[in-house]
């Protein structure tokens, strides 16, 4: 892989999309969701069009499926300060373990009520509620304020009271339902964390699973994941540091199958970041629990991933860049707009593809 002579800007990521493409709803089962699988560089047809719950006749043989197993919280909180104000909170890291004397990090709606030492609360006092105060700006990303938990714990406040933090073009009068609890929620789910889904994991139900041999990872991901690349040069861009887990075992099973030649298929953009992270870090996949950061830029070299199944993504997001890295820039993109052609769903409800590497992985 060679790293490229001049990095492309974020209009080199850029593409139309007609606003009722915009899924505000999920298929009515997993596995309606349509799936566009890209054929290999020069391949005629470049792509074919299927389901889903047809992804297993579609995968290279051998594959190992690596997902990511974070279950999303409903991290969007509203707290009356001590002057009687309602504001709205994302919390960014809503890990287990957050009581008294614990800080966490939140995007606020509202912030520039807050002044340091201001006290916020949920429930009536006496009564089990959670307080917290305010310690001031984040010293990391510029939109996150920090708190410190006075009494109560986060996690069940938030499990109790909070909202599914649906993504911003989710445009519903009502907010999030109870359906949206179940199904901004991969069927594997299992370590909380994350403020967004892990959307390609989304369209999978029990009988395609089985029949997947699959490893898992966690990545909690945080709210920078919806960021537009802003930056003029791309590889500046940043969606701030996100907690990842591989254990050891994990590790141990991808190494396994690489060594064995077995095309590894990451499920969706969050595992892949993980796997690149750590192995970019490391010079090769190692057991790992910490932070991340990787953007993933024309001219990485991917270490781990050979295949990607992923969602369609935001134009000029990092998301889309990553896609566009493994898989080649021209033949991603014109993929994209044979799926806007075809009547595709897109982004987090969306509908999803798979593809390979292009001609510069």
């Amino acid at each position: 892989m060679h790293r490229a002579a001049h990095m492309p800007g974020p209009e080199a990521f850029d593409f139309d999309l007609p606003a009722e493409q915009i899924a505000q709803q999920p298929a009515a089962t997993r596995g309606d969701a349509r799936l566009l699988v890209l054929g290999a560089p020069g391949e005629v047809p470049p792509w074919q069009h299927s389901h889903a719950r047809e992804l297993p006749r579609w995968l290279p043989d051998g594959a190992l499926v690596v997902v990511n197993d974070s279950r999303v919280v409903p991290a969007r909180l509203f707290l009356t300060s001590e002057t009687g104000r309602r504001l709205e909170l994302l919390v960014c890291d809503p890990r287990p373990g957050l009581g008294i004397g614990a800080g966490f990090r939140a995007w606020v709606r509202g912030a520039k009520h807050l002044r340091e030492g201001l006290r916020l609360t949920h429930g009536p006092r006496g009564q089990g509620e959670f307080e917290c105060v305010y310690r001031g700006l984040d010293p990391i990303d510029p939109r996150a304020r920090r708190f410190e938990v006075l009494g109560g714990e986060l996690l069940p406040t938030l499990a109790s009271a909070g909202e599914v933090p649906l993504p911003p073009y989710i445009r519903r009068e009502a907010g999030p339902d109870a359906r949206d609890a179940e199904r901004y929620q991969t069927l594997y789910a299992t370590q909380p964390g994350s403020v967004a889904a892990p959307t390609a994991g989304l369209h999978w139900e029990p009988e395609v699973l089985a029949r997947l041999d699959l490893v898992r990872i966690t990545l909690h991901v945080g709210p920078g994941t919806f960021l537009p690349m802003e930056a003029a040069d791309v590889s500046q861009h940043r969606v701030g540091a996100e907690e990842a887990e591989i254990s050891t075992e994990a590790a141990s099973r991808i190494l396994a199958a690489r060594r064995d030649g077995r095309p590894i298929v990451a499920l969706g953009t969050t595992a892949t970041r993980a796997l690149e992270a750590v192995a970019a870090a490391h010079g090769e996949l190692v057991p790992f629990h910490g932070p991340v950061d990787l953007v993933v830029t024309p001219g990485h070299r991917f270490r781990i991933v050979d295949h990607l199944v992923t969602n369609f993504h935001l134009p000029r997001s990092s998301l889309l860049m990553l896609v566009c890295s493994l898989g080649g820039r021209e033949r991603v993109l014109a993929g994209y707009r044979e799926a806007v052609r075809a009547g595709y769903r897109f982004y987090s409800y969306g509908d999803c593809m798979l593809l390979g590497p292009g001609p510069d992985a």
